[in-house]
């Protein structure tokens, strides 16, 4: 290295510092004049479902996260009046934190930028909104309002469409439809076979009761392209949606699961309903590549296995750790819960409470051979309004002491795919060391974030924004081996290799 090369990033270092330092002197200053600053905005579940962070309905929830809010802080929002000039509104809300404030968007709130004042005028910087109309109310005896997808409204899965009702298309649907049943998934193929159960005729019998019938289909790795053609059929055949089973099999398997799905979306199209379920512990399988399945143009609909009583987890703690590790996905979460292995009736009932409140748009169950006539009623039955509740906060990921590595794991390629995608360059390799790290802090500071070095709450929301760089995972794996379908033994990222730290849904019987 030259003298003019040293003394060039020398220069550039010192540049860095003086900008970190000058943008924490802001931040400090904005605080000490009386002025909050808004760190992130996320849509609330309640009553409306969310389709995006920032995108809120009318009348509906909003969390904001700010720092150096008074405690008669209020939330500002551009609303129309009844002249139809665009005006502001301040709205006073519940404080959950010192720094978090639940507020009500106004009926009459528009599109635009929000902001959070202080008495005295001391307001914050502004965050952009999206507000939508309010939903019509359902019509009574009406269809469920908006079933946009099969996905949406509650599902049962089928294994064995002889052992489901006999398999009589007006058995099921009479069962399916007096228990509020909308989507039944038909397994469809078991890797590379497609399974004589899910024909044209059969599919076509189910959905001419009203039914929605979705596809299904375990993936074991070993022919990723057979598996996306076997996939396919259900689509050729009339599903309306379709979701691949992922589990075990796929830890470690990177190259394949790229194989498979950009296989799969070039045979049905890249607007075909496509979902993923898989272990709902995301990080008890830390090899798993849920970060190329739920990929950007992969599949958008995530079904995690949330099994509770199986798992040995009360739902509410059982939910809660499903939505903390997959929710930084981005894919919408359509939970999976269990009609079989006896759970009590409460617990279903409190299962589908609980997603409505988290803000899923549908549940579904399984499966229909083993759920019992409590199942069904706990199903269908009526419940109370749900209490209000906010998706828990996603996981810090940060380096271990000394620089070391320290948080492994799919969604530690999740993160430095985004960190890369924002422009920070950083090894995609599932590992948070010292490299990592300081990417982190250079789009903090970028960010006007709190410089910490961690993907942290704070973090989480803005980082998502950008939009992930995608990583070869097939050219890599074919550069370190010569196999055209695989490379042998895991392939992927460093982190790929990891084992998985419990299986916290066992096979058995009914799995």
């Amino acid at each position: 290295m030259t003298a003019v090369v040293r003394h060039r990033i020398l220069v550039l270092a010192a540049l860095v510092a003086v900008a970190a330092s000058s943008t924490q002197s802001a931040h400090a200053r904005s605080f000490a004049d009386g002025h909050p600053r808004i760190v992130f905005v996320r849509c609330s579940s309640v009553p409306f479902p969310c389709v995006a962070r920032t995108v809120v309905t009318r009348t509906g929830r909003v969390l904001v996260g700010a720092g150096g809010m008074s405690r008669r802080a209020k939330v500002v929002f551009p609303v129309r009046g009844r002249d139809g000039h665009i005006g502001k509104r301040a709205v006073g809300g519940h404080f959950r934190t010192a720094t978090r404030i639940v507020v009500r968007i106004p009926g009459n709130a528009v599109t635009g930028r929000i902001r959070v004042v202080n008495p005295h005028a001391k307001y914050s910087n502004a965050v952009r909104i999206t507000v939508h109309r309010r939903p019509p109310p359902q019509t009574p005896g009406g269809p469920p309002p908006g079933l946009a997808t099969a996905f949406d409204g509650s599902g049962m899965w089928i294994w064995y469409l002889s052992k489901s009702e006999h398999g009589d298309p007006a058995q099921i649907a009479a069962q399916a439809q007096a228990h509020g049943v909308t989507t039944v998934y038909v397994k469809s193929a078991d890797g590379t076979n497609v399974w004589s159960q899910f024909t044209p005729a059969a599919i076509a019998a189910l959905k001419a009761t009203g039914l929605r019938v979705c596809g299904w289909q375990f993936v074991y790795g070993s022919d990723p392209i057979g598996e996306a053609r076997a996939a396919a059929v259900a689509a050729q055949n009339g599903a309306d949606c379709f979701v691949i089973d992922a589990e075990g099999a796929y830890e470690g398997r990177y190259a394949q699961a790229q194989r498979y799905m950009t296989k799969l979306r070039e045979l049905v199209g890249s607007d075909y309903p496509i979902g993923l379920t898989s272990f709902p512990y995301v990080d008890y399988h830390p090899g798993l590549p849920y970060s190329v399945f739920l990929a950007p143009g992969a599949a958008s609909f995530n079904l995690p296995q949330d099994y509770w009583k199986t798992i040995g987890d009360p739902v509410q703690d059982s939910l809660a750790h499903t939505y903390e590790w997959n929710a930084p996905y981005g894919a919408r979460i359509y939970p999976l819960g269990q009609t079989y292995d006896h759970p009590p009736a409460a617990d279903v009932r409190r299962f589908r409470q609980l997603s409505d409140a988290y803000g899923a748009r549908g549940v579904s169950w399984w499966v229909w051979q083993s759920a019992t006539d409590s199942d069904w009623t706990a199903l269908g039955a009526t419940l109370d309004p749900p209490a209000p509740a906010t998706v828990p906060d996603p996981p810090l990921l940060h380096a271990g002491s000394g620089g070391k590595v320290g948080s492994k794991g799919d969604l530690v390629v999740w993160a430095q795919e985004h960190l890369v995608g924002a422009g920070w360059p950083v090894t995609v390799d599932g590992q948070f060391g010292a490299g990592t790290a300081s990417a982190v802090r250079s789009f903090q500071t970028s960010s006007g974030l709190p410089v910490t070095g961690q993907i942290d709450t704070a973090t989480w929301p803005v980082l998502l924004r950008a939009t992930p760089a995608p990583v070869d995972w097939v050219a890599q794996a074919h550069a370190k081996a010569s196999a055209a379908s695989a490379a042998p033994g895991p392939n992927g990222p460093a982190s790929a290799r990891l084992r998985a730290r419990r299986y916290e849904i066992p096979p058995g019987p009914q799995r």
